[in-house]
């Protein structure tokens, strides 16, 4: 069973995601996505935070408009080095979250379980201001530009829009479940499929 996980910043996902894999027993992959992908593509793992799941508009473009067969970004590099890593990983059975997986996953022809996370913005602020990682940026800003920039990275990687119904088997309302309530539903979901399969 390979499962992703794709959520909006501040939703829970890596918290739920280790919930997830000690109740099934299986791997989770977030943060050790970077470290194998720093050792694959060359890049530090700083490089690799701030350009294996984030990219600015800006960034994007001048991206897109030197994007020749000469030229190679480190976007497009540390990108092609996460997926490598992610096919490798999805050789088990294992949670990853993020970086395209779902999509990664889906075009190689793995058998995947995927979810989307999400939450009302005041919720995921709130979060935010817990986690406190956003420096000194206003902790709603931080919040948006979180999203916009993953949001964009999905789509310049995958060409699809993140939290769109159609690429997920489920998506989860953070704020309406709680945490736990959503850990606990997909853990009954999962379960089961442990069970058939």
């Amino acid at each position: 069973m390979v499962i992703t996980i794709s959520r909006e910043y501040a939703a829970y996902g890596r918290s739920i995601a280790k919930a997830l894999s000690e109740a099934l027993g299986i791997n989770y992959y977030d943060v050790d996505v970077i470290r194998k992908t720093a050792k694959v593509s060359g890049y530090s793992e700083e490089d690799v935070t701030r350009e294996g799941e984030y990219i600015s508009d800006g960034r994007r473009f001048i991206n897109e408009f030197l994007s020749t067969s000469t030229y190679n970004s480190s976007y497009d590099a540390i990108f092609q080095a996460q997926r490598e890593v992610i096919l490798e990983l999805a050789k088990e059975d294992c949670i990853i979250v993020g970086r395209c997986s779902n999509i990664i996953l889906r075009e190689a022809g793995v058998e995947t379980f995927d979810i989307f996370l999400h939450a009302d913005k005041d919720f995921r602020v709130r979060r935010c201001e817990e986690l406190g990682e956003y420096g000194k940026t206003d902790p709603e800003k931080f919040v948006d530009r979180c999203d916009h920039w993953r949001e964009t990275y999905y789509h310049a990687y995958t060409g699809h829009t993140m939290g769109n119904y159609k690429d997920y088997d489920i998506s989860l309302n953070v704020a309406k479940l709680t945490p736990q309530g959503t850990i606990d539903v997909l853990v009954g979901i999962l379960k089961d499929k442990v069970r058939k399969a």
